[in-house]
């Protein structure tokens, strides 16, 4: 008898280490996959519903305007769980988000500036909260637009 007719009859005692250990890894990979990256989106509607579970019959929990930052962690269906950036958790439709570069004031009272340096004009102040789009980047400065159409410069440090 072969080697060969010896394996398929005994279910081959000598298998390969390295094969096994590759399906594993390749399995939990697949497994983990969706959860351990998140996917930094915005929301594209001027007013969406924030809600406590994935369905129009779970809780509203907030409101967040245009332009404002989510990073999805899981999916349900048509709805994204995501974080955002006081790290509160919620529930939000797929429609009223898309791939938008966005960021979102983390500090009370952050100048928006004509240019893109200290020395530029400050045109107006927001507070901790506000979303804007990213138009632009300059250095460490972001140009941004708020969806009311105000638009200018703004240090990343002072925001997520």
């Amino acid at each position: 008898m072969t080697t060969e007719s010896v394996d398929l009859l005994c279910g081959n005692r000598f298998q390969n280490p390295m094969k096994n250990y590759t399906w594993t890894t390749f399995f939990f990979l697949l497994l983990f996959t969706g959860v351990a990256s998140a996917e930094r989106l915005a929301v594209a509607v001027s007013v969406a519903n924030i809600r406590s579970g994935p369905g129009e019959n779970h809780e509203i929990l907030w409101e967040v305007e245009k332009y404002h930052p989510i990073d999805v962690f899981q999916t349900s269906g048509q709805w994204y769980h995501f974080r955002d950036f006081e790290d509160d958790k919620g529930w939000i439709h797929n429609s009223l988000v898309g791939k938008i570069p966005s960021v979102i004031t983390q500090k009370e009272d952050c100048n928006i500036r004509s240019g893109p340096g200290e020395s530029f004009e400050i045109l107006f102040t927001v507070e901790k909260g506000v979303p804007f789009k990213v138009i632009d980047r300059k250095n460490s400065w972001i140009r941004i637009e708020h969806a009311d159409g105000d638009t200018g410069w703004i240090y990343q440090s002072l925001v997520w």
